[in-house]
């Protein structure tokens, strides 16, 4: 993992993005010794949004199993004001 300044990666952006893109590296950005922001491979991304849709899922069905309710998406918005 490749570590740089904020800056550092606005002035080096298309270099970075080749990095990230190309090399499939992540790169963590700081600012003042403090991590911001990660630049991460697109895959990398559909791995984390995967595995938290599944997460998700897994978590209805054991809600559903200690006898969670079914409520209309109807009633929800309602009360949402939607």
């Amino acid at each position: 993992m490749v570590r740089m300044t904020a800056s550092q990666a606005r002035k080096d952006l298309a270099e970075t993005l080749n990095q990230v893109m190309y090399r499939g590296e992540r790169v963590v950005l700081h600012r003042r010794g403090k991590d911001l922001a990660a630049i991460v491979p697109l895959a990398d991304l559909e791995l984390v949004e995967a595995l938290e849709d599944r997460l998700d899922v897994d978590s209805a069905r054991k809600a559903l199993k200690k006898g969670g309710k079914n409520i209309p998406l109807a009633k929800i918005k309602a009360e949402l004001g939607l």
